[in-house]
């Protein structure tokens, strides 16, 4: 069982081979390129260095949101393409949730935090409970001074992670009233790694798709549609 993962959601572009229970190869970059640039490119090196053809993937996992409006789509097009052209499903894959799977097993609250401007987070509260992923608070976009005040209330210890840790570390500091952590560098952000793992539970429970029902979930709507419907209010977002 091989697994393709494609994680371009947020600043970070990275692909992954998930082959049943072991990753066997993973290509991630955070520079200043577009996920236009880099996905491709490194998804062809990464298949020429594991010595094996597209053909031989038996899904295609993707983050399929939140995050930036612009890495979604072109990660989304990139495993339509690939699902039609191989006739493979999709599995996608709640961004908030692979990016909180990176701290696989811990013992403290993991409250990922992704920069969704206007003052607002990407965020979800999730936890280790015997073994299992568990979904504490799912993925949602809210200033980020209530996920703390929620953190807050539960009282357990917490590790940040996400390019929102950064932006926020500050109010994080001098509002959090409980025990708290920030991931180290190499499992702070987004990883197709993480992505294709957390995708196999998925694909075990049957939660996939065909490549041409799949679209992203943006959770709100971009600037662009939001002046859109200021100025014409009959304005619907688009699916």
């Amino acid at each position: 069982m091989k697994i393709l993962a494609l994680e371009s959601s947020g600043l970070v572009a990275s692909v992954a081979v998930m082959e049943d229970q072991k990753m066997i190869g993973e290509f991630t970059t955070n520079f200043k390129k577009t996920h236009s640039q880099t996905l491709l490119p490194m998804l062809d090196e990464l298949i020429k260095t594991l010595d094996m053809e597209l053909s031989d993937i038996d899904a295609i996992a993707v983050s399929k949101g939140p995050g930036s409006f612009t890495g979604l789509r072109i990660g989304s097009a990139t495993a339509k393409g690939l699902g039609l052209a191989l006739n493979k499903p999709l599995i996608p894959v709640p961004t908030v949730d692979a990016l909180a799977y990176n701290l696989c097993g811990t013992a403290h609250l993991i409250c990922p935090m992704m920069d969704a401007r206007r003052q607002q987070v990407y965020t979800g509260l999730y936890a280790f409970e015997n073994g299992h992923f568990k979904v504490i608070l799912p993925q949602r976009a809210v200033p980020v001074e209530e996920i703390i005040d929620e953190i807050n209330q539960r009282g357990r210890s917490v590790i940040f992670l996400g390019d929102g840790v950064p932006v926020y570390k500050t109010l994080i500091e001098s509002s959090v009233q409980t025990e708290y952590q920030f991931a180290p560098a190499h499992l702070a952000y987004q990883r197709a790694g993480a992505l294709g793992a957390l995708a196999q539970i998925y694909y075990s429970e049957g939660k996939i798709e065909t490549a041409s029902a799949h679209r992203p979930d943006y959770l709100r709507v971009s600037q662009a549609e939001r002046e859109l419907m200021e100025k014409d209010h009959s304005y619907k977002p688009q699916a």
